[in-house]
């Protein structure tokens, strides 16, 4: 690991922990040559996971456009970065304990419309409009209305 101020790759650890929920090592580290003390997190590749799309397509799962999908639902509402990684921790510990080595685009596009539902209704009907391709404004009103008679 290069230390991220002076670039020297020689440090030790400090600290190691369990982090969410055991799915992540957070280690402190500090570096031999410059004392700088820096953070890393160890957590298991999921390289070889697939995304089965709609068009037979496959595609690599990444955690980044999982996590990018749902800030855009709940960009400027009141979720917290917190509640975000919780969110998106939650759905691939689901999708871990479902699948193997191929998930379909549908599954994931329904948990995530799950735990939003739980989380904010006004990002979980954005990213509905946008999972369920939303042709008119009456599509809109049909979901709201689900929503609030789920409520």
């Amino acid at each position: 690991m290069r230390c991220p101020k002076c670039g020297h790759s020689d440090d030790k650890v400090i600290d190691s922990r369990n982090s969410k929920g055991g799915m992540v090592i957070r280690r402190r580290r500090e570096c031999l040559k410059c004392s700088y003390r820096f953070t890393t997190y160890e957590e298991i590749a999921r390289e070889d996971w697939h995304v089965i799309k709609k068009d037979a397509r496959h595609e690599a799962f990444t955690k980044a456009k999982l996590r990018g999908g749902i800030e855009k639902a709940c960009e400027k509402r009141p979720v917290s970065v917190e509640a975000l990684d919780r969110l998106v921790d939650g759905i691939v510990e689901e999708l871990e304990q479902e699948y193997d080595r191929e998930i379909p685009s549908r599954a994931i596009g329904e948990k995530i419309m799950k735990h939003l539902r739980e989380l904010d209704e006004v990002a979980y009907v954005r990213f509905a409009s946008v999972y369920r391709q939303f042709k008119d404004i009456n599509e809109f009103v049909e979901e709201i209305k689900n929503l609030a008679g789920q409520s």
